[in-house]
């Protein structure tokens, strides 16, 4: 018996980007979570700046894998504390500042 061929296509991800930003809900739900994405990015760029996998800080931090990909997904609110231990396991010093 023959499989049916599946009609989905894969697309670049920047495709789906370049769509997206042109409905005003998204750019609104995009930009409210720019904090979020800004703390992500930074854990992500502190950790592989350190060329440390996850594994790797997970253990320095003496925590799991999953709870450092929890960071770094920007879902969580991480406390100062979490966020300093991030850095001393990084070898990256925390800064924390308001713009006007």
């Amino acid at each position: 018996m023959k499989k049916k061929a599946s009609s989905y296509r894969p697309q670049p991800v920047e495709k789906s980007f370049a769509k997206w930003r042109k409905k005003p809900s998204y750019v609104a739900a995009y930009d409210a979570l720019s904090d979020e994405f800004a703390i992500a990015e930074a854990l992500i760029d502190a950790r592989t700046n350190a060329n440390l996998r996850q594994e790797d800080v997970a253990k320095r931090m003496q925590t799991s894998q999953t709870a450092v990909a929890r960071l770094e997904s920007g879902r969580g609110n991480p406390s100062l504390k979490t966020l300093r231990k991030y850095a001393k396991a990084t070898g990256t010093k925390l800064k924390v500042s308001f713009q006007p």
